[in-house]
This record gives structure tokens, sequence and C-alpha cells, in this order.
């Protein structure tokens, strides 16, 4: 199968959407399928407002050309941005059956930089998927929420982790005063770290990451270590040689890093919201709690062992099936219609 993913967020940034499209990508090609990523890179591009970090394509009118050459037998858009309405559009212009992913609750997301009430927005966001045969999402959790708001052709399409390389290994990642508590990913108001700094903990608070308040948590937070973007061995070996991962977030469909996390032998400490309910067996690979210094200092007692083994159930290869049997449906569909 020919598979076009069009994407508004892509390398190098380091982000769940990013590094899942690239997994799966990966991993449909060894499957024998083509593929081809439409992503920023291809564009002129201006940095995002109030996160410049992140590159917003500009000439997005020219995505046919993209497609047209590559002839996909099936799109699959993952994003709602500049490239994700132009492919919409393209698709629609044509009457292609195409593919959506609710992957980030952008919705609440702009509302905290905005102030825009994020009802208003979910109406865009209705808009944009209510013509797509397939809107892929993380979790049942996630399905039973859209479900609820009027969402249709709602399919499932899990998340992944590589364990042969996020394993629990440790290579002196980190010098710092144990336990460690690690947190990992963008360093962003949506990802609520003010909670995880504000505890009361033993040892240290280690920030792995970058983003918009990145100065300003560094100036407020003087006592705790940020490490900056890592990736590769440097980030494995940052988790290998943490102690607990703490995940304050209660804005995320899903959250990979609990997942990397969990591969490393790292127990998770989170609110029991959704994305850690859906990723965290609460009292085996982490603890859930509203008092998330409780969840913390609980984790330190989690067998590492424990979190290993279930992140070896969690693989980029089912994930990637799931993900083409719901294009091949689709597009099975289209044809028998």
């Amino acid at each position: 199968m020919r598979i076009a993913i069009v994407t508004d967020a892509w390398r190098p940034q380091i982000n769940g959407v990013a590094n899942t499209i690239g997994y799966t990508a990966a991993c449909l090609e060894r499957m024998g399928s083509k593929v081809l990523v439409v992503s920023p890179d291809q564009f002129r591009t201006v940095p995002c407002p109030t996160y410049p970090q992140i590159p917003v394509a500009l000439d997005v009118w020219t995505i046919g050309k993209h497609l047209e050459v590559f002839s996909p037998d099936a799109v699959h858009i993952s994003t709602e941005g500049p490239l994700g309405l132009a492919a919409r559009q393209w698709c629609l212009a044509r009457s292609f059956p195409f593919t959506t992913a609710y992957m980030t609750r952008f919705p609440e997301y702009i509302s905290m930089r905005f102030r825009i009430p994020p009802e208003l927005l979910f109406v865009f966001f209705q808009w944009f998927h209510q013509p797509s045969s397939g809107v892929m999402v993380s979790t049942e959790s996630l399905r039973t929420e859209l479900a609820g708001k009027g969402f249709k052709n709602l399919k499932l399409w899990s998340r992944g982790v590589d364990t042969g390389f996020f394993r629990p290994e440790e290579k002196g990642g980190l010098f710092a005063k144990r336990p460690r508590f690690l947190y990992v990913g963008r360093v962003a108001v949506e990802k609520n770290i003010g909670a995880f700094l504000e505890l009361d903990l033993p040892g240290t608070k280690i920030v792995t990451g970058d983003g918009p308040v990145l100065e300003e948590l560094k100036s407020s937070y003087p006592d705790a270590v940020f490490t900056g973007a890592k990736k590769g061995t440097d980030l494995a070996s940052i988790y290998a040689s943490s102690d607990v991962f703490v995940f304050p977030s209660l804005t995320d469909t899903f959250g990979i890093v609990m997942l990397e996390a969990a591969a490393c032998g790292l127990p998770v400490a989170a609110f029991p919201v959704q994305g850690p309910r859906d990723v965290v067996l609460d009292g085996v690979t982490g603890v859930l709690d509203r008092d998330l210094r409780k969840a913390c200092l609980e984790a330190l007692e989690i067998d590492r062992s424990m979190c290993r083994k279930h992140a070896l159930s969690c693989s980029w290869s089912a994930s990637t099936g799931q993900f083409f049997d719901n294009l091949s449906s689709v597009c099975n569909e289209s044809m028998a219609s």
C-alpha cells in the first residue's frame, strides 16, 4: 500500500506526535508499504506564535504536488494545523477518503495560551474531523469521551515503545542526589510542570526537555536540575538513572514518555486522569493519586522489573498493525462503494 501521512509536527521536534509518526512510518515500510511523510520541512515556515521552536508551514497550497506525484492509496492526516487543513481540502475536492487522528488536546492547549474558551475551539476540531472516514484515537477512554461529544468513525490506534533502545541500563546519565524524580517532555504551560516542581520531595527533581516556559521555570525553581532536550542514548540513560518518573500533565491523550520510562524500569507517579489511567497499571508499574507527592513517594517502592515487563507488551509493531488495519478497512469500504 502507498500511504501518505500528513503532519504539522515532525523532526527535529521532540514530541509524542513526531515520535509516533516516525516509528509508525518505519514499521510500515518494514511491512512492505511505501510511505510519504508530508511535513513542515518541505515548505517555507515561520515560528509558531508563543512556541518558536515549532515551525509552521506557509505555502501549504502546494501540498497537492507532493500527493499527486506520490499517488497514494491512503491518506492519513495526523494534525489539525495548516498542512492538515490543506490535505483535508485536497482530499475533499477529489472525493478521496482519508483518515485523521485526534492525538493532542489542542482546544485546551490553545485556550491556556490565548484565553479562548475551549468549547469554542472544539467546534473547529469537530468540523475538521467530521468528514474523516476514520478518526484514530490512542485509548478506549478517549474513544468513549469523543463519542459522547458526537465524533463518528472512531478507531483505536494505540502506541508503542522501542524496548530494545529504552532499557534499564545506567550509563552515568545523571550525577544528582537520590532519589531522583524525573520529568521528560515538552516544557510548556499545558504540561503542568509547576505542580511537580512545587512538591516537597527528598533528593533531586529533574526536568529534561525544552519549550517556551523553560527559562521561567529555571528562574522560579533554582534547586531543580534542568538538562535541556535530550535524545538517543543520552535520553535513555537519564531515564534508567532515575528513580521515579513524574507525569504531572492533566491534559495528555496518552503520554508515550510513560512507556519509555517503564521500558527503562522506571515507575510512574501521576494524577489519576486520562492518559496515565490508560498507560499505568496503578500499584504495579506506578502510582496514580490526586496527591502527587504521595504518588511520588509510594512509587519508590514499585518493583522496577514489573515496569519493564509491562513495557515489553507494548510494541510499535502491534501499534502499526492497528494503524494499517484502520487504513485497510477505509480503503476496502471505499472500493465496495
